[in-house]
């Protein structure tokens, strides 16, 4: 909104302001509200649609800088039964508000790119208006939207598996200690936000050391002006597993990570990049990792299957249902004989410390508090019809 001595009210607004983004295709329509203080000619009133991308950082003493542009419209708006002068001009007055309509329809799908905003650069779409008046600076307002362009993850080639192999060798001092290996493999590679991925993996371990499986979902920005690269990499989300210890192996069946809510990938960009892999890596203490990245495509909400968190979400709550239903009261206490102690650790140790690749240990362990059996049940007394004649029976 721009508000001035002489122009009280300036402002955009969409037909629809509840939409949060456009598509290849829509329609871009709305208007432009004008309400003044006093008695104003004004020239023309012009409204220009554009849409770019832009990187712009520092390397050492040099600023880099480049801009794509991806839509430019522009067009003159005309006030429906309000008298022209012979130059064109119109006069407003002040106690009405008057609105300049406008409609524009966006490129195809497939000509524009998503909306992005990233530490060193951004793809943005607006609309600005300008008002011209004789003699007098022209004023402008602007106001952007969101455009989000559909990319499907249910093509043949998103839907096949995807894997590798890595090993590393390790030593001390300069003496070989053994090698870590690991073997990973995705039922598929492109998802939707709020899905789980599951890994199929076996992890071995035949150097002296303690070894800690773990898995990450990174994104990859990438940005690219005055020909120079610049990279920035970002964890999103991680799971780790159980220690290995020396001469042992652990496998992960469709152990899952669930991507976060995160934009698309952009892969049609000239200038700004966004991808997505699956990094599965074992931590080493006093060595690098062993990394297996596996590249994803993240889709857009709605296009995706998303059968696989919903059945698991389903499954989750029937469980639960069944195990309510088992834990009915019975009608007779149990008897002390039957009341076992079995204090066996049925759980895998799991690591004190959280997820820290530099400096954790896989020595510090924490063991899972044992579930000791319930307490045998308080005496009571019942009253018993039998034969007409109350009886106290114990329960025990």
């Amino acid at each position: 909104m721009v508000a001035m001595k002489r122009v009280k009210t300036f402002q955009i607004v969409f037909t629809d302001p509840s939409k949060s983004f456009y598509c290849g295709g829509d329609k871009v329509s709305g208007r432009v509200e004008v309400e003044v203080n006093e008695v104003t000619r004004v020239s023309a009133v012009k409204v220009v649609i554009r849409g770019s991308a832009k990187v712009e950082y520092a390397k050492g003493k040099q600023r880099c800088r480049q801009e794509a542009e991806y839509l430019r419209h522009e067009e003159a708006l005309q006030l429906e039964e309000q008298p022209k002068d012979a130059d064109g001009s119109v006069v407003l007055r002040p106690g009405n508000k008057y609105e300049y309509t406008f409609g524009f329809e966006l490129p195809q799908q497939g000509q524009l790119v998503s909306s992005y905003k990233g530490k060193f650069g951004y793809v943005q779409y607006y609309v600005k208006a300008l008002m011209e008046r004789s003699q007098q600076p022209p004023i402008e307002c602007k106001k952007s939207f969101e455009v989000e362009e559909p990319l499907d993850v249910n093509t043949p080639d998103l839907l096949s598996p995807a894997g590798g192999m890595k090993e590393k060798k390790v030593t001390c001092m300069f003496i070989p200690d053994g090698q870590v290996s690991l073997n990973a493999k995705i039922d598929r590679r492109g998802f939707c936000e709020g899905e789980d991925i599951c890994i199929n993996a076996k992890f071995e371990n035949t150097c002296s050391r303690i070894v800690v499986p773990k898995a990450a979902i990174i994104a990859k920005h990438t940005y690219q002006a005055n020909g120079r690269t610049k990279v920035f990499r970002q964890k999103l989300s991680s799971v780790r597993g159980n220690h290995i210890i020396s001469g042992m192996c652990d496998a992960w069946q469709g152990k899952t990570i669930r991507v976060p809510k995160i934009k698309p990938s952009m892969l049609g960009c000239n200038i700004i990049r966004v991808e997505y892999a699956l990094m599965i890596y074992v931590h080493i203490p006093g060595s690098e990792k062993l990394i297996l990245e596996l590249p994803l495509v993240i889709g857009t909400a709605g296009l995706g299957s998303r059968t696989n968190s919903v059945s698991s979400q389903e499954g989750s709550v029937s469980n639960a249902s069944q195990s309510w239903v088992s834990l009915r009261i019975p009608s007779q206490p149990p008897s002390y004989c039957d009341i076992t102690r079995d204090c066996s650790i049925d759980q895998p140790l799991t690591p004190l410390l959280d997820d820290c690749d530099e400096d954790d240990s896989p020595i510090f362990m924490n063991a899972p508090a044992f579930p000791f059996p319930p307490s045998p049940p308080a005496y009571s007394e019942a009253e018993e019809e039998f034969n007409g004649n109350a009886r106290m029976l114990p329960v025990c």
